[in-house]
């Protein structure tokens, strides 16, 4: 038996300038941070031949061609497996999908590090990165971004820069221990109670970038620049700043779609503003999900969220990455 995790994770800044269509021409950059929710996969040998999937529904198949699920399809077939296995593979994860924090890209990372595992291969974090991106945005067509493969991957608190020839770089984030420590804890994520799917709400941006929709081009620009602010906001430790980004990248964030929030999601942030929050925004591509704010009034704010009837998901940083957690 093997069971590998996967980091969910949080934004801080350049969001959204990590797809093709926008980073193929002008280059992104983009702040993340993993934290300790995770998704999970277990693989285990079967005695008889076939494959069974358990996630939110079960497969039972005979050959990899015959699985429904795209990314466990196309990871059996990356990774090598023989086309008839005896393997049952199940999915658990500490949040649900559709909830902004990359549960896609980590689904895949760790499927892809069990699946490796099961086959003795010992690969790099960027490795395990590249072919979960090659399986969800160039073999499935999602029209997603790389930031969720690669964090969850690596973990930490990295900055990303998206180069035009599809290359990625990797940066820890320069922090003090103080302004580690400070940002973690002031950090607060509530559930708005929404999910949705990522791929739909991008689907807009990445249309309207593809056809150089001036509006959307100019939004992702101002959204890195605010992305580079915010580093260096968080890497001189002033905390204040960069949750005044915060609040700056998610009014602009907003004009991207139509889908990007609604009447209830903007009161609620409205409300946060009002008692304690000094910026904040919708984690991920919008449409639902976590709110996520920055405040130095941690009770307030959340006796206050509570009062609206939002549920806090308590979380600290993950420095792991993908990994084996069990293997016997």
């Amino acid at each position: 038996m093997i069971i590998t995790r996967s980091p969910l994770r949080i934004t801080l800044g350049g969001g959204g300038t990590d797809l093709p269509s926008y980073y193929e021409q002008h280059e992104g950059f983009l702040i993340s941070a993993a934290i300790d929710k995770y998704v999970y996969i277990t693989l285990m040998e079967m005695f008889e031949p076939g494959i069974l999937l358990k996630y939110s529904r079960m497969e039972r198949v005979t050959c990899i061609s015959e699985v429904e699920h795209p990314i466990v399809r196309e990871a059996l077939r990356i990774t090598g497996v023989d086309d008839a296995p005896a393997l049952e593979i199940a999915s658990m994860a500490d949040i649900p999908a559709g909830t902004g924090l990359g549960s896609s890209g980590s689904f895949t990372t760790a499927l892809l590090k069990a699946l490796h595992t099961y086959r003795r291969n010992i690969m790099h974090p960027r490795e395990i990165a590249a072919q979960a991106c090659e399986i969800e945005l160039n073999v499935l067509k999602e029209p997603i971004g790389k930031q969720d493969q690669y964090i969850a991957a690596f973990g930490g608190v990295n900055c990303f820069h998206f180069r035009e020839n599809g290359s990625v770089e990797v940066i820890p984030l320069q922090l003090s221990e103080e302004t580690l420590f400070n940002l973690q804890d002031n950090l607060l994520l509530f559930f708005t109670g929404y999910t949705r799917s990522a791929s739909d709400i991008l689907k807009e941006q990445d249309r309207r970038t593809k056809e150089l929709d001036p509006a959307m081009v100019d939004n992702l620009h101002f959204v890195k620049e605010l992305g580079v602010e915010s580093m260096e906001a968080l890497e001189s430790g002033d905390l204040r700043e960069f949750a005044r980004l915060m609040d700056v990248h998610w009014q602009h964030k907003k004009k991207r779609s139509a889908g990007m929030s609604n009447a209830q999601v903007n009161e609620w942030y409205d409300y946060a503003m009002r008692n304690g929050a000094l910026g904040g925004k919708i984690v991920g591509a919008g449409g639902g999900g976590f709110l996520m704010f920055y405040t130095e009034n941690n009770t307030h704010l959340r006796q206050a969220m509570r009062s609206k009837g939002l549920r806090e998901t308590r979380f600290r940083f993950d420095f792991e990455g993908t990994k084996v957690v069990a293997q016997d």
